[in-house]
């Protein structure tokens, strides 16, 4: 079993920046593959990015690709998502979540385990 929970959401306004966390419960987070989602009102819950279990390979969304920078610390057990040049269609809630398997398989969104999500807004 892995809890994951979310922290560093927040309000900003254009072209600012976040640094969202994730932080893992259990002794196995290097088992696992990693990855963010959001989901904005209204709308099906997106894949925005992945990392491999070693953090080594990374994968992202083509709309934030360039602009967020998906990282972890194995020894923390902690996953990272550096967001900058924010904008308001990033708005949403952002959930981490763990897959067992190859981080290429997390875009799909079949996760094994979900955190509670944190709310991003982005003002205009």
């Amino acid at each position: 079993q892995v809890q994951l929970v979310e922290s560093g959401g927040g309000l900003v306004q254009t072209g600012g920046s976040l640094r969202l966390s994730c932080a893992a419960s259990g002794r196995t987070f290097s088992s696992y593959a990693m990855g963010w989602f959001r989901q904005a009102p209204g709308k099906e819950r997106e894949f925005v990015a992945a990392i491999s279990k070693s953090g080594i390979s990374t994968y992202y969304a083509g709309s934030v690709k360039g602009r967020f920078t998906i990282s972890r610390d194995n020894a923390k057990n902690t996953v990272f998502l550096q967001m900058n040049s924010l904008k308001p269609e990033d708005t949403a809630v952002y959930y981490c979540a763990a897959r067992l398997d190859s981080y290429l398989n997390i875009p799909g969104g079949r996760c094994d385990y979900w955190g509670q999500g944190t709310q991003v807004t982005v003002s205009s």
